[in-house]
């Protein structure tokens, strides 16, 4: 039998965890994703909640447990999780947490071809970049000042982390931009003969020479 297509929308998981703690209606997920900040981790179109949650009933992951109804208000469908919803929540959610993903961000791929832009210009690009994260950082801290005084540290913790790896980065790039007007990293001066000259550095092609070599 052919394997069944694993989900991949992250609000698909965060809609069958909710799901998990107790049934609800689409609204009421979307207040509590906003309630728990998970705005700031997890793409949100609450616009599309509906049709995410639509997709989970015809894979059988929830269904209709009853309706809602508060006064003069609209009846409100009420979903819950199914059996196989949990069991497709608790793999899932397991395998993101234990198994670290082969991802490409973005940032990564413009390192690997930032030779093609003169040192000089790299120095202000990175210098921005810098600013943005701190910026960026601040931003986080006050959010987590915020959560930190209604919510237990186990619903922030992804917000922790993410404050952590904006820092991280920003002392890298600090140290990458140290090196660079030091004159401490290495291939700098090939580099910027490269964009003054035109022309390729005799070392960069002894390089590529000796790694065909080893092929």
């Amino acid at each position: 039998m052919a394997q069944r297509a694993r989900l991949s929308n992250p609000l698909a998981l965060a809609v069958m965890v909710f799901l998990g703690e107790r049934p609800m209606h689409p609204y009421e997920i979307a207040r509590l994703l906003r309630q728990r900040g998970k705005e700031h981790v997890i793409k949100i179109n609450y616009g599309s909640l509906y049709t995410v949650v639509q997709n989970l009933e015809k894979r059988g992951f929830v269904e209709v447990t009853g309706v809602q109804r508060e006064g003069n208000r609209p009846e409100r469908t009420l979903y819950g999780l199914t059996e196989a919803g949990r069991v497709e929540m608790h793999d899932w959610l397991a395998d993101l947490v234990a198994v670290p993903a082969r991802e490409y961000p973005a940032f990564d791929t413009a390192l690997s071809l930032i030779g093609a832009l003169h040192p000089d210009e790299v120095a202000d690009l990175l210098a921005e970049r810098v600013h943005a994260l701190e910026v960026h950082a601040a931003a986080l801290r006050g959010i987590l000042g915020r959560l930190d005084a209604d919510l237990p540290r186990l619903f922030v913790i992804e917000t922790e982390y993410q404050l952590h790896m904006i820092d991280a980065q920003a002392q890298w790039v600090r140290g990458l931009l140290t090196a660079m007007a030091d004159g401490a990293l290495p291939g700098v001066a090939q580099w910027r003969t490269f964009h003054e000259t035109g022309e390729v550095p005799e070392e960069w092609t002894d390089i590529e020479e000796r790694m065909a070599e080893q092929e």
